[in-house]
């Protein structure tokens, strides 16, 4: 598949190209920005943002890398810029009405929240973000700690460190839940 991408990308079919790196990668993409935002409409908004910065800057790419490897180091440092932005800081984003619940749904959304995956995930998204990320390429993209390395610019050893810190952060939490 990563040989047809580079054909068309040599092709010089950017539109073609474009349309199966959002079908390929999109939902995954997706998840890694949520894990940065844990908000999934402002999510949605960056995933489209990255795509967008992805389709306009193909005339730079190299080839030094894959075109995946390539679109997450877009895709992480466009969640690592909206984070320090002023926008993130300062404009709060309102819940939509519909999701506006009763106290009895809310009453279940708490029950059902005590499930194992559920305390999980609640852990997981309380780590801070090097944590997270590297807990989110290993475990849910089950990418080898060398590539994580390559996508988050840091050494192989500083990857492992984090993965061990991660878990035990992860483990800590757990417990006092």
């Amino acid at each position: 598949m990563e040989e047809m991408l580079e054909e068309a990308f040599e092709l010089e079919d950017q539109e073609a190209l474009m349309n199966e790196m959002m079908n390929k990668y999109g939902q995954d993409i997706l998840r890694l920005v949520y894990s940065y935002v844990n908000n999934k409409e402002v999510a949605e908004d960056l995933t489209q943002d990255i795509f967008v910065k992805f389709y306009k800057s193909l005339h730079t790419f190299r080839g030094k890398s894959k075109l995946k490897t390539w679109l997450w180091r877009i895709a992480i440092n466009h969640c690592k810029d909206f984070l320090k932005s002023w926008y993130n800081k300062h404009v709060i984003i309102a819940g939509d009405s519909k999701y506006i619940k009763t106290q009895k749904e809310m009453i279940e959304d708490v029950i059902i929240q005590k499930e194992a995956d559920d305390q999980l995930v609640s852990a997981l998204m309380t780590l801070p973000i090097k944590y997270r990320e590297v807990i989110y390429l290993f475990y849910y993209e089950e990418l080898l700690i060398k590539e994580i390395a390559v996508l988050t610019e840091v050494s192989v050893n500083t990857v492992k460190t984090r993965l061990r810190r991660a878990k035990e952060l992860l483990e800590e939490r757990l417990e006092e839940q």
